[in-house]
């Protein structure tokens, strides 16, 4: 493979907003004990006690939703065991993998980057082309709720129901963000090379994955489901034709 020659050309960014079509549930990570409360809660700015989404929630999803489009975890596992699934460089010069898959895999390799030094990142994958940002509440929707006294978050009673009795067991409550909370969101994509705006496509068609998905836990019960609103109106087209084309690949299959 030819030696990529990287010179930034130029940003591209992506401006917008996320809105919440169900409860949302991303994780603090909190360990404590919680006797008779709420067992999980949702990741919360320190100083405002917002909930927010980390760019790493979104970065990580759309990445993974994008591999499994492409089928590449099978391939990653087969090279390296301890991929995950994950996309690798070992990958793209393997000769027992397609040319199509590896061609993703590189996609994939280019846009979401890859830690380390070796000489196929230096040579053929170049730096990450993609950054994600926190995305916190719109100041309108946090003045919605500011003016009709609203907490930013509800606690949502779950049970288990037992097969034999019909009886519900083993209450449990979670914390989430309710359904029509907004969110500003934000992304940046350098351009190297010519063929670096073919990978800008990959975000968005990464971006209508996650609206046929989910965001966060829970999304088989239903958490998770998001819209994203895009400011520019030639970029919010193109996001509305790719989510169609998608839709009718789906479909077709």
């Amino acid at each position: 493979m030819a030696e990529l020659k990287l010179q930034l050309k130029r940003i591209l960014q992506i401006k917008g907003k996320i809105k919440l079509l169900t409860g949302l549930r991303i994780g603090s990570g909190d360990t404590e004990m919680h006797i008779g409360g709420v067992e999980n809660l949702v990741v919360k700015h320190p100083y405002t006690n917002e909930p927010y989404i980390p760019g790493s929630s979104l970065k990580g999803k759309i990445r993974s939703l994008l591999e499994l489009y492409y089928g590449i975890p099978v391939y990653a596992v087969k090279v390296d065991r301890n991929s995950g699934g994950l996309a690798n460089p070992r990958m793209i010069n393997n000769n027992e993998i397609s040319e199509k898959i590896k061609e993703n895999a590189l996609k994939i390799l280019k846009i979401f980057g890859v830690s380390g030094s070796a000489q196929e990142v230096i040579t053929e994958i170049g730096p990450t082309r993609v950054a994600f940002y926190d995305c916190f509440y719109t100041e309108n929707w946090r003045n919605y709720l500011k003016n009709h006294n609203l907490p930013f978050t509800e606690i949502k009673a779950e049970n288990r129901i037992n097969r034999i009795t019909g009886t519900a067991e083993h209450p449990r409550f979670t914390e989430r963000v309710p359904a029509g909370s907004e969110f500003g969101f934000r992304l940046t994509f350098k351009i190297y090379t010519d063929e670096d705006y073919s990978l800008f496509d990959e975000i968005l068609k990464g971006m209508a994955l996650l609206e046929y998905d989910y965001l966060g836990g829970s999304g088989s019960r239903g958490y998770g489901r998001i819209q994203f609103e895009i400011e520019d109106n030639e970029l919010s087209k193109q996001f509305e034709d790719i989510k169609n084309s998608l839709w009718a690949d789906t479909v077709a299959k």
